[in-house]
Parts: C-alpha cells; structure tokens; sequence
C-alpha cells in the first residue's frame, strides 16, 4: 500500500464554496474514487488556501491519477473545481497537485 501526500493552493475568497462542495461531494464521483483504488482518502484545509490531501493506493499516486483522468465525472468534477484553485484558468487542479515524500511512518 502505498501512502500518498499531495498539496494544492485554492484561492482564499474561494474556501467557504469548496468547503459546501466537499461537504456534498458527488455520489459518483466517490463511486470513480473508490473504483480507481483511492483509500482512506482526506483533504485538510489552512487558513491561507492551501490544501494537503492524503490518500491510500495500491501501487502510485501517478497511476491514481491516471486512472481518474479517464473517468468522466472526474473530467466533470475537475472542470467545476477549477475556478476555486490559483492555477492557470482551464487547468484541472488534479494535473496541478505536488506529490509529497513520506519521509516517517509510525503505525
């Protein structure tokens, strides 16, 4: 199992609105998560706008979201999500993530 950290920036006018999204996240975009492997996935949220998401997969974040490109709804989910992150206009967030290295685990 392989343990994925990843961080994002959303604009800080925009957190109130993604935090109601992620409150009613999609029946099947959660379907799509856990169809493609995505585990014990959480986001947490700073003050500031940024975001650091975690999530359990069986072989890489790379083939994690790989995978999710070819879903549809998430096609769908990332282009309504777009507008709330500070990445170049169009861009889906999911393209923009930065990978964190696990450096300690304490089970």
């Amino acid at each position: 199992m392989k343990r994925v950290g990843f961080e994002m920036k959303i604009k800080k006018n925009s957190i109130d609105e993604y935090k109601k999204w992620h409150a009613n996240v999609w029946p099947e975009m959660l379907e799509a998560l856990r169809r493609n492997g995505w585990k014990n996935y959480s986001i947490f949220l700073r003050e500031d706008g940024t975001l650091f998401g975690y999530f359990e997969v069986e072989d890489s974040f790379q083939n994690a979201l790989s995978r999710m490109s070819k879903e549809k709804i998430n096609t769908d989910w990332q282009n309504l999500m777009s507008p709330f992150f500070e990445i170049s206009k169009g861009a889906h967030p999911d393209k923009n993530m930065v990978e964190w290295e696990e450096v300690f685990h304490l089970d």
